[in-house]
């Protein structure tokens, strides 16, 4: 018989998950991680809500491609600092 996990549980495991995810290696949350995914999370909202609806309601190409280009840049910020000489 297999036994049950609480599903708090799983909820407990997914905050350690995403507070690792955010933190810069200690218990500080980095905010170029945290512009980051915030970022990617509102591309990918944008671009569902925006198959659903007609043309004339998208918002401008330029407001999507300056959060497309902030969102790469942060996840790029992130990555060269964890390669330079500190």
């Amino acid at each position: 018989m297999q036994k049950c996990i609480p599903f708090s549980f799983y909820l407990w495991g997914m905050k350690q998950w995403i507070s690792k995810l955010l933190s810069d290696g200690g218990d500080a949350v980095s905010s170029k991680r945290f512009i980051g995914v915030l970022g990617a999370l509102v591309l990918m909202g944008t671009m569902i809500a925006n198959s659903f609806s007609p043309m004339e309601v998208a918002p401008s190409k330029e407001l999507v491609e300056a959060v497309e280009y902030l969102t790469i840049a942060m996840f790029f910020g992130t990555a060269i600092e964890k390669f330079a000489k500190k």
